[in-house]
């Protein structure tokens, strides 16, 4: 039974209040992550019609999937899950430089869709003021089918975002930014459904065993672990373990020796 979260007006700035005064009937990209988590919150805080739409994909993995489900129940909201098989498109699948831009133009459209058939025309997400918008290929994609960024618009941060979602009681206000299962294959390395389900299984194992912020990432036929700096010393000391596990997957077993940045 998913518990309820009491909204409160109080959390959500004035400049995102206005925000959902002029927008008050709108369609929410989902995923279950810190931004579009506190924008739900903020919707339904401010009284307006919001209906999260979620694309399921090959290119998410389980949980982030359960993570949804969890959070649009505690704030009450009606989750339309948008079944997509992302895998059928060419373009994507090829996993050109600019693959990011085929795939959202193909979920956003999706979604889209789902929400117009259901009376939503305005379409909303969770870009917000920290993400550089210069030449990331999905921002492109916000542009061309008019989906508003109200976290950007109103200037708040990843930050911010955090910290009202800490006060706001929400689960996902450290949780770690997760970028889809595509992102672990190298730009011109073709994306299978094999592939994927190697890294999601992989990247299951390690959270098991404790870790988090973390990536798999395949690299000829084999894979690279990369950890934060402060998950680099237990990595190591538990690599054999780690190894048995993974060449279930992989050819090879690796931990990259420069640590990642955390994520925002």
């Amino acid at each position: 039974m998913n518990n309820t979260i009491n909204v409160s007006i109080d959390c959500v700035p004035a400049a995102l209040r206005e925000f959902f005064a002029e927008h008050s009937t709108i369609a929410l990209a989902f995923s279950g992550g810190t931004d579009s988590a506190f924008l739900l919150y903020a919707a339904r805080s401010a009284g307006a019609d919001v209906r999260p739409y979620l694309v399921k994909s090959q290119f998410q993995p389980e949980f982030e999937y359960e993570d949804a489900v969890r959070l649009s129940g505690e704030l009450g909201a009606e989750l339309r899950v948008v079944n997509a098989d992302i895998l059928q498109y060419d373009e994507v699948t090829a996993n050109p430089g600019n693959r990011c831009y085929f795939c959202k133009k193909r979920i956003m459209g999706a979604i889209r869709a789902a929400a117009v058939a259901d009376g939503y025309e305005t379409m909303i997400d969770g870009t917000n003021a920290s993400d550089e918008c210069g030449d990331r290929p999905g921002m492109k994609v916000l542009e061309e089918q008019h989906i508003l960024s109200p976290l950007r618009i109103c200037g708040l941060t990843k930050s911010d975002v955090r910290r009202l979602s800490k006060e706001a009681g929400l689960f996902t206000w450290d949780k770690p930014a997760y970028a889809c299962l595509a992102t672990r294959i190298l730009a011109g390395e073709k994306i299978t459904a094999e592939k994927l389900k190697a890294i999601e299984e992989s990247e299951a194992v390690l959270f098991a065993m404790g870790f988090s912020d973390f990536r798999v990432r395949l690299r000829d036929g084999g894979a690279l672990l990369q950890f934060t700096e402060e998950q680099q010393r237990r990595a190591q000391e538990m690599l054999g373990e780690i190894t048995t596990e993974l060449l279930k997957h992989f050819e090879t077993i690796k931990i990259d020796l420069k640590a990642r940045e955390k994520s925002k």
